[in-house]
């Protein structure tokens, strides 16, 4: 007997070929071919055997709402993207209601899905505690490719890296860096110091005492561990390859596509080249796959908003970027894929109706926190690190402010006299951020007066020296007269050391700055005119305050301006950038605008000498780190923005940016004798050349996809549709973000500044043959197999053929056939 509330319905046999009716409205599916309609979850419940606990049952369609009826179908799914349950799996986390919910007819568009829609990688509950070693080593079978890749990474890295033991391109300039932390002696360079600090460290610990030049094509020394400082930084490019790989299986990718991630960062000889030798680059690329990883795992934790794992990986993400922009500022790029993911994440959560305003508080503060706060923190602390290390004089410290360089031992500030007095030979520092010494030599303007050029110089030399004299009308100076001191209010000539020439202005346009007056040296000792006239006027002094309360104007902390006595303008230097001409040298023009607040018309007094007063005060000599720190990042700016190419010269090593992507060019490192080792920087063709082509594909399938959702076609499940975008927009936005800004910047180029941007082609590769092939319900398993294996062989076989360009050919070059593949690479001697 059955228990009592209970219906026992005979429907009769089911469908006699396992299939309904053509209606798609009113109709439920059979006991017998429903396997949940005895019990949730149960895929064996028959009629016959009804289970111990059947659920209750529904009144027959009859008595239901027709509302109530249509949400019974199921919409069939047919796309063609790969099946759910391949790629997601069957969690009940993930279940979703594929149902139709408001009553249109079955040709209406795929209908949200029930909750957050994860399009990362599939979430799966984590397995038991392993019983056996055989059950832990099954667990972590996923682990051993890569562990396998890394090993053959460490083999393509490490294989003949000494090999070449003479300085190999710019090594000239990092080797060099390297040298300079070794010695504590400050220098200058363009990009940010974490990664020259490495390779500062490299050299420490291979035992490497800093005393080699690092001369372009200098052959090492004995005492000069190269091999191992080339390993040591190679293990950074050595980590490319399992990071390449885990990046892959957090987006969501099938095995098959995550092999040939790794096999494609493995076997790229551009990546393989530039990772093998004492450059940044590997640092910068370690850095920007590490950046991605950690993004991809951050968004994998959304679904647990604020738990330790959510916490951990994106604070990791924010470290990886801190880092990354430390090593060379080419990391802001990915930094800025990073905040248009979170815009786009933020935006989201914003319409979310169901999220509190303290939640919304929440996640814009933790992104603000970890994703700027501790990046900039980041940032900073490799600056302040890169302070306290170079706490000696050396060859880059006219880039910095006076009262920096004042605080650096071996200087010889502490010798300066205090006070400035008439006939004191000095220097004039300005201080714009970034500013140089003002400086003047032999050469002329080749437009406008045709006078003696007046520059802004960041070295060190005797053309920055000036004297300081009274104006011709007043008695000529006499060094054995009482001492007289310069202040606020003076009118005087500042006379060239060198050149004896005099500090100038008139009415000619400057030859950069237009709008300005050009300023020039002109006459000599005794020849000049009234346009030599300069007024002092004092700002105010670091350590003293306003200008009312001294009198004596000091070097290093005095602040001045001069005004041209004749025209009113004032001397300006404005990182204004003059051509070769010029010796792309900083323009220094009189402004006619007076505005007293504008630091570059600020100067300070430097070095200075005057045999009769004697030496300063240290006490006051002291910089605050914050100024320090901005002043070289506007100095590093300004830099950069002076590598500008020369049209007046050929640079055979530069490329333009619409080179890159078809591998127009290559790069040759070194010698190109018969007796040297070369090494030739160009990537693997079948990889830079399907990356580009999976680029443009890809946005045409976008396109092509949403056309046919405007049509009402299902092509997907909205889980696979959300994940095929998701992965979609990481590799193609990433790769215009590091692309795109090579295209309007004006600075010089080279083909290594595409290898951050060939990630992101690389990823968008395997994502289309993972979508079309390796994850789709058209192919066979062979089929997938037989695909996978060709593209493996492809580009394993193209590795084998291109592998002597990154270890190195020796002998002529011309021996060596069938390695330009395109004409335009300099391969071989003509």
């Amino acid at each position: 007997m059955r228990p009592s509330g209970q219906v026992a319905l005979d429907l009769g046999p089911p469908y006699e070929d396992g299939t309904r009716s053509s209606s798609e409205f009113e109709e439920i599916p059979h006991p017998a071919s429903h396997s949940n309609y005895w019990a949730p979850g149960s895929h064996s419940a028959h009629p016959a055997h009804p289970p111990a606990h059947p659920r209750e049952e529904e009144l027959p369609m009859h008595h239901m709402a027709e509302d109530k009826a249509r949400r019974r179908v199921p919409r069939p799914s047919n796309g063609a993207g790969g099946s759910a349950s391949e790629r997601y799996g069957d969690e009940k986390e993930l279940e979703y209601d594929a149902f139709d919910r408001e009553g249109k007819d079955v040709y209406s568009k795929m209908n949200a899905a029930k909750g957050p829609i994860s399009s990362g990688r599939p979430r799966r509950p984590p397995p038991p505690p392993p019983t056996s070693v055989r059950e832990f080593l099954l667990q972590n079978f996923e682990h051993v490719p890569p562990i396998v890749y890394t090993l053959l990474s460490c083999w393509t890295r490490f294989h003949k890296i000494g090999h070449s033991n003479v300085v190999v391109w710019d090594e000239a300039h990092f080797g060099k860096f390297g040298s300079h932390y070794l010695k504590r002696e400050f220098y200058f360079d363009v990009h940010p110091p974490l990664g020259k600090m490495l390779v500062g460290l490299a050299g420490l610990l291979s035992g490497y005492d800093g005393t080699f030049a690092f001369e372009s094509g200098a052959v090492y020394p004995d005492t000069v561990p190269y091999t191992t400082m080339r390993v040591m930084l190679a293990t950074f490019g050595v980590a490319l390859v399992p990071l390449g790989w885990y990046t892959a299986v957090e987006l969501g990718m099938t095995p098959m596509a995550c092999h040939l991630v790794a096999l494609m960062v493995l076997c790229d000889v551009a990546w393989l080249t530039i990772s093998r030798f004492i450059l940044l680059d590997a640092m910068l690329l370690f850095f920007t796959f590490t950046t991605v990883f950690c993004f991809t795992k951050f968004h994998n934790q959304q679904y647990r908003s604020f738990s330790p794992d959510w916490w951990f990986w994106l604070t990791m993400t924010g470290y990886n970027i801190g880092c990354v922009c430390s090593v060379k500022w080419v990391g802001f790029f990915v930094t800025s894929l990073i905040g248009a993911y979170t815009m786009e994440d933020l935006w989201e959560k914003f319409g979310d109706l169901k999220m509190s305003w303290r939640d919304q508080a929440k996640h814009w503060a933790a992104r603000v926190g970890c994703l700027i706060v501790l990046p900039f923190f980041v940032y900073m602390l490799s600056f302040k690190l890169h302070f306290m290390v170079l706490n000696h004089s050396g060859p880059g410290d006219a880039q910095m402010s006076s009262l920096f360089q004042a605080n650096l031992e071996g200087n010889q500030f502490h010798k300066n006299p205090l006070d400035i007095a008439y006939g004191s030979k000095l220097t004039l520092k300005n201080m714009g951020w970034g500013g140089g010494l003002l400086h003047s030599h032999v050469q002329t303007y080749p437009v406008g007066s045709e006078q003696q050029q007046v520059t802004c110089y960041h070295y060190k030399d005797e053309n920055n020296d000036w004297m300081i004299m009274p104006r011709w009308d007043e008695e000529d100076f006499d060094a054995e007269a009482p001492i007289r001191f310069l202040k606020d209010g003076d009118n005087i000539i500042i006379r060239h050391a060198s050149t004896t020439r005099n500090l100038h202005s008139h009415n000619v346009p400057a030859p950069i700055t237009k709008l300005n007056h050009e300023v020039s040296c002109y006459g000599n000792q005794t020849v000049g005119d009234n346009q030599d006239y300069w007024i002092v006027e004092v700002v105010d002094d670091i350590h003293r305050g306003s200008k009312d309360k001294f009198e004596r104007i000091h070097s290093l902390t005095t602040r001045l301006r001069f005004r041209h006595w004749h025209s009113g303008c004032y001397l300006r230097a404005a990182n204004a950038v003059l051509p070769q001409w010029g010796f792309k040298q900083i323009e220094v023009s009189c402004d006619k605008e007076n505005d007293p607040k504008d630091p570059h018309t600020h100067w300070n007094v430097e070095s200075h000498w005057n045999d009769r007063l004697p030496a300063g005060d240290v006490r006051f000599y002291s910089s605050p780190f914050l100024r320090d720190f901005w002043h070289l990042n506007v100095a590093m700016a300004t830099s950069n923005n002076a590598l500008i190419p020369d049209p007046d010269k050929e640079d055979i090593l530069a490329s333009k940016p619409l080179d890159w992507p078809l591998l127009r060019v290559g790069l040759r490192m070194c010698g190109w004798g018969d007796t040297q080792t070369k090494y030739y920087l160009v990537g693997l063709p079948v990889i830079w050349w399907g990356g580009t082509v999976a680029l443009v594909v890809s946005v045409l399938a976008v396109g092509f996809y949403v056309l046919r959702q405007q049509r009402k076609y299902v092509d997907m499940e909205p889980r696979e549709w959300e994940h095929f975008l998701y992965v979609f927009k990481v590799a193609l936005v990433g790769w215009a973000l590091h692309f795109v800004p090579f295209m309007i910047m004006g600075r010089v180029t080279y083909i290594h500044h595409y290898l951050p941007t060939l990630y992101f082609s690389v990823l968008m590769l395997a994502h289309l043959l993972d979508h079309f092939v390796f994850s789709s319900r058209r192919f066979t398993p062979r089929t997938k197999r037989i695909v996978f294996g060709v593209c493996v062989a492809i580009i394993v076989g193209c590795f084998w053929w291109f592998k002597g360009v990154a270890f190195g050919i020796d002998g002529p070059i011309n021996d060596h056939w069938g390695l330009k593949w395109r004409s335009s690479w300099n391969l071989y001697n003509d």
